[in-house]
């Protein structure tokens, strides 16, 4: 068992960690802002690979709805944050990828509402129309074995990419203001083992 550390492009991140899987035994990823907030870090725990040994499966990156959503903004202040957010911009305007993953993600939580009832309801529709194009703006970073997974299921592709983006904005959020993304410790009482600058 050994330890790997990468400093890497956030965009890159997901590509990253897919070979490293394809590599290696892999634990779990831990992922932490360097001290700028302009690239990542990742830590993770890997061993050889067995010669004849399955590829894992890495359930905790598909999460479920409940898992991605867990501490995701209510409803109604989605919709106020991306209405708000699309009355603001210019007129055929291409906006930032956040928008386009937090409106997958309120049409998901909606649509989540109505199944299994009947899968062919217009929000249904509408959740699964958002998550491809979020999946259309993100296909070119994506390692070829998620993105295999993310078009079988593209609205599980946006729970995944979501849980993934509130995981980074909460630790950005930790190392700006001197605590530990690990243990909620001051950076300089923290002995977590995994803390981003040990």
């Amino acid at each position: 068992m050994f330890e790997i550390r990468v400093i890497c492009d956030p965009n890159d991140t997901d590509r990253v960690v897919g070979e490293l899987d394809r590599t290696f035994t892999t634990g779990t990823v831990t992922v932490h802002p360097t001290r700028d907030g302009m690239k990542d870090r990742l830590y993770i725990r890997a061993d050889h690979r067995p010669a004849d040994g399955p590829t894992p499966a890495a359930a905790q990156d598909w999460p479920t709805p409940e898992a991605a959503y867990k501490t995701a903004p209510s409803i109604i202040s989605e919709i106020g944050w991306t209405t708000r957010t699309i009355a603001s911009a210019e007129c055929f305007a291409t906006l930032e990828r956040e928008y386009y993953l937090r409106k997958a993600a309120l049409l998901d939580r909606i649509a989540l509402q109505d199944e299994p009832e009947d899968p062919h309801r217009d929000t249904i529709m509408t959740a699964d129309a958002a998550a491809v194009l979020l999946l259309d703006t993100d296909q070119a970073d994506l390692p070829p074995d998620v993105l295999t997974r993310a078009e079988a299921s593209p609205r599980r592709y946006v729970r995944r990419a979501y849980a993934a983006w509130q995981d980074q904005a909460r630790r950005r959020a930790d190392v700006a203001s001197g605590r530990c993304p690990n243990c909620q410790w001051p950076e300089n009482d923290c002995n977590c083992a995994d803390h981003p600058h040990a």
